[in-house]
């Protein structure tokens, strides 16, 4: 088996949660005014559709990018465990200071997957945080 062309291997997974979006350092107007609706001091929730991309050349020997159960298992005890059916801002200390917009949760989901995989594996983040609200990071 050569190493011509990387393959992706794509892990789909969902968590529900909870966030307000609201910055600290702003008066309640101008909260409203730029978070609007999300910004609701009795937090609102989305059921976030996740999906991780690591993207590799495959192994002789096993023929994976990464074993796929390897990598549900680091989702679920880097992420999901954390953030399935939790309020970000209150639960998830990765949020006691950042605003938990979908930019951040999928930035922080990269954080906390990217040490533990091969250096030479390339991590793609994908968040739905609604069908029509996407974010990917990093953005390529």
């Amino acid at each position: 088996m050569t190493k011509k062309n990387k393959t992706a291997i794509i892990r789909k997974e969902h968590f529900n949660a909870a966030h307000r979006l609201h910055n600290e350092h702003w008066s309640d107007e101008k909260n409203k005014q730029v978070f609007g609706k999300c910004n609701n001091p009795h937090f609102h929730g989305h059921n976030y559709d996740l999906e991780v991309r690591v993207v590799g050349f495959c192994d002789q020997d096993t023929g994976y990018v990464m074993d796929a159960k390897l990598l549900s298992d680091l989702i679920k005890e880097k992420v999901l465990n954390d953030f399935d059916h939790k309020n970000l801002n209150l639960e998830v200390d990765d949020f006691k200071t950042l605003n938990p917009t979908a930019e951040n949760i999928a930035r922080v989901i990269y954080e906390r997957i990217r040490p533990h995989l091969d250096e030479e594996l390339e991590l793609k983040i994908t968040l739905y945080e609604t069908q029509r609200n996407v974010v990917e990071y990093p953005a390529r």
